[in-house]
């Protein structure tokens, strides 16, 4: 049964990356780009940048990257998917739901790697940051990346091709500006902040953060259940709908 179940993912997982063969490379230049301009751009925005600053404007690009990949293009291209017969044709096929949505996720979560590791170069060299970097950052990253993407997938496979684009557009819009991502959550309102108690972007950035930097109290384990408990909820409305008959 695991033999049958990774032969069907590693095969659909080849014509994953084959069928996006020219749109994968562009998703990873998108990311890197936005992963460095974050660090570089906002800086200019800001007429003196304090360590505290810098430190979340480092370590919210590689999240933002991470939340763009899996919460607006990939829910974006099952979008299209739809409107093509693509995703009505992955549904037929005789292979495990989990591997076809396992092949899905790995080929979004590959472009983002060389983005997060060129936005944390860009941030050390212009803010001369020394991070303290965990062993749970890879851990962190991978929950993070899981939790957009199943999310993405969620919202893109439960409602129509224009809903979700707009929904997917709002988001990227909110996580930039309206998110504790790139600064503290008590600049916010106090009724946005508690909106934010309930969403899991300051769970991602916060996450992201105290792996890269090992604070003195330690890494908090409130964001890994957080975006547990997030991943899991994108998981299951996925598979629903996914194994659910028309």
């Amino acid at each position: 049964m695991t033999r049958s179940w990774l032969r069907s993912y590693l095969l659909l997982l080849r014509w994953s990356v084959i069928r996006l063969r020219y749109l994968l490379p562009m998703v990873l230049v998108v990311q890197v780009f936005l992963a460095v301009g974050i660090v570089v751009g906002f800086a200019y925005l800001l007429p003196s940048i304090d360590p505290a600053t810098a430190l979340y404007l480092s370590t919210g690009a590689p999240t933002l990257g991470l939340i763009t990949i899996g919460m607006v293009m990939a829910p974006q291209l099952v979008a299209q998917s739809k409107t093509e017969g693509t995703f009505t044709y992955n549904r037929t096929l005789p292979v495990p739901r989990t591997a076809v949505l396992a092949a899905d996720v790995t080929t979004w979560l590959l472009p983002g790697a060389p983005g997060l590791v060129l936005g944390l170069l860009a941030a050390v060299l212009r803010f001369d940051l020394n991070l303290h970097v965990s062993w749970w950052v890879l851990p962190a990253m991978l929950l993070v990346a899981l939790t957009a993407t199943t999310i993405g997938f969620a919202m893109a496979y439960a409602l129509s091709p224009s809903l979700t684009s707009v929904i997917s557009q709002a988001i990227v819009f909110v996580a930039l500006m309206f998110s504790p991502i790139n600064f503290p959550a008590d600049r916010l309102p106090e009724w946005l902040r508690a909106v934010h108690e309930v969403l899991p972007f300051q769970y991602m950035a916060q996450a992201v953060r105290e792996t890269l930097t090992s604070p003195p109290g330690g890494i908090t384990v409130l964001p890994f259940a957080v975006l547990a408990v997030w991943c899991a909820a994108g998981l299951a409305i996925t598979l629903r709908v996914m194994t659910r008959r028309d």
